[in-house]
């Protein structure tokens, strides 16, 4: 599917109201390939791989949030999606939660998985704050999905570093949301994350704590890649909020 300037990978898949998986940084769709396979029984799931993840080749120069969100707004045009519900994790949590302040219209609810608000939100494994960790390090996710990298990408398995590369510099300087703007979402929010995250569990209490009615789920015994690590419990979690949210 062609959004802006960039050819994407993108997967529609099941019937009803619509949902949208958006997955994380250096991830491809296969990370969230279990909360897909529950959603699709009962709601229309769009998916698509941003510029340099998964089957969707890189593009020159560095990532943002704000063209990763104008990007997914493009998407769901592309797509002939009004709006829906936004399920985020990591990255595609911070892309929803900006979507919620900047295009309300085009969001149903949000469930934010494992994100944040500014790179002072890390910690490492033992719950030292770090100013600058990106979300995975310190654990076994990122060579899982190095392989999928490997596999998948159309700039070949060499390039994997080149993105990383990218990525540790947007972790290290975005992104930058005021709290106080967070009372703007009138969505219905989950924030969810795992207690042993790299994502301080605090900095989750905050981001539940400023949106109205926002609901906050930590996942005991789960770190930044709890969707891995719980998938049956974070899909099920997931199909509840989305039968109250409507």
């Amino acid at each position: 599917m062609r959004i802006g300037d960039a050819d994407v990978y993108s997967e529609v898949a099941g019937d009803g109201d619509p949902v949208l998986l958006l997955h994380g940084g250096f991830c491809s769709l296969e990370s969230l390939r279990a909360q897909s396979d529950a959603l699709t029984p009962d709601y229309r799931v769009y998916a698509f791989e941003r510029p340099g993840h998964g089957r969707t080749a890189d593009i020159e120069g560095d990532y943002g949030y704000g063209r990763m969100v104008a990007d997914t707004v493009a998407y769901l045009d592309a797509a002939g999606c009004e709006s829906a519900h936004v399920v985020g994790y990591s990255d595609g949590a911070i892309i929803g939660l900006l979507m919620a302040l900047d295009h309300p219209a085009r969001v149903r609810s949000v469930t934010a998985i494992s994100g944040n608000l500014d790179p002072g939100a890390f910690r490492d494994s033992a719950g030292v704050v770090l100013d600058a960790l990106p979300p995975s390090s310190g654990e076994s996710r990122p060579d899982v999905e190095r392989m999928h990298y490997e596999r998948l990408s159309p700039d070949g398995p060499e390039h994997a570093d080149v993105v990383l590369t990218k990525l540790f510099r947007l972790w290290r300087s975005e992104p930058h949301i005021d709290p106080a703007d967070l009372a703007r979402i009138t969505a219905p929010v989950l924030v969810m994350s795992g207690d042993r995250d790299t994502i301080r569990p605090d900095h989750s209490l905050l981001i539940a704590a400023s949106i109205p009615g926002a609901q906050l789920c930590v996942v005991p015994g789960t770190t930044h890649n709890l969707i891995a690590e719980r998938p049956e419990l974070i899909s099920l979690l997931i199909r509840d909020f989305l039968r109250e949210a409507g």
